[in-house]
């Protein structure tokens, strides 16, 4: 059982907001959305094997719907909540739409890449397994991702951190894709989101979700890289307490 990290306690009257981090970061990715969202009831839990559950074993996607479902269940107010996931975050968030739908109030993916991993990309992936332990590798994933530079000392260590067999698995899980059986099923709000210089795996993924679930809106953040919820904090910030509240997109991008 994960019991994530818990923020605005106090904020007994307010929606629960849900934060999924991605597969190279963990719960510390989303401090500045917590800074920019006060006064509202945060949960921003670490996925198995990473942060401070690094040493457990990362299992598969629907595992992990199953163990956010669980803290949204005990922990969410009312046992229901927002969903915001990035990247890796974001496959977890489409599992548990397609899982545990009941337990939405809406859903905000970014930055992924639902139709799997394929061709250059895919041997990339597989050559990032040979470079995990070395720190040079992180500081130029920081770089390619538009990372400000008081982000990058904790990026490195904690990409450090992750073990390789469940890097090696996650990318598994990644690659292969495709759209988890019931998710047709979801009949909530759900924006999905890609940032305007992430690759066209990413982007064309908005056109599957659509066609799977229409009620779906699309966004693309301009500028952006993969991990914006760091490189425009402001913006990624503004962009959820918009949609959480009233289903709006900021005025800057399309």
């Amino acid at each position: 059982m994960n019991y994530p990290l818990e923020h605005g306690a106090e904020a007994t009257d307010t929606d629960t907001i849900v934060f999924l981090h991605g597969g190279s970061v963990a719960a510390w990715s989303w401090e500045p959305q917590v800074a920019g969202l006060p006064g509202r009831h945060l949960l921003t839990p670490d996925l198995p094997g990473f942060g401070a559950r690094s040493t457990e074993d990362w299992r598969s996607l629907a595992e992990t719907a199953d163990d956010v479902a669980a803290a949204i269940a005990e922990h969410a107010h009312g046992g229901r909540a927002h969903l915001v996931g990035l990247s890796l975050g974001g496959l977890v968030a489409v599992q548990v739409m397609a899982r545990h739908p009941g337990l939405l109030r809406s859903c905000l993916v970014s930055g992924v890449p639902l139709d799997g991993i394929h061709g250059l990309a895919r041997f990339v992936n597989t050559l990032q397994l040979h470079l995990w332990g070395r720190p040079w590798y992180w500081r130029a994933q920081a770089k390619a991702f538009g990372l400000p530079a008081d982000a990058v000392t904790v990026f490195v260590e904690h990409g450090l951190d992750i073990r390789p067999d469940n890097a090696a698995r996650v990318f598994e899980d990644v690659n292969r894709g495709g759209s988890p059986e019931g998710l047709g099923g979801y009949r909530g709000p759900l924006l999905a989101v890609a940032g305007e210089k992430e690759s066209r795996l990413v982007r064309d993924s908005l056109a599957t979700l659509q066609t799977l679930l229409p009620q779906t809106r699309t966004w693309i953040a301009p500028g952006m890289h993969h991990v914006w919820s760091i490189e425009d904090a402001e913006l990624f910030t503004r962009m959820v307490a918009g949609w959480v509240d009233d289903g709006t997109l900021p005025a800057a991008g399309r």
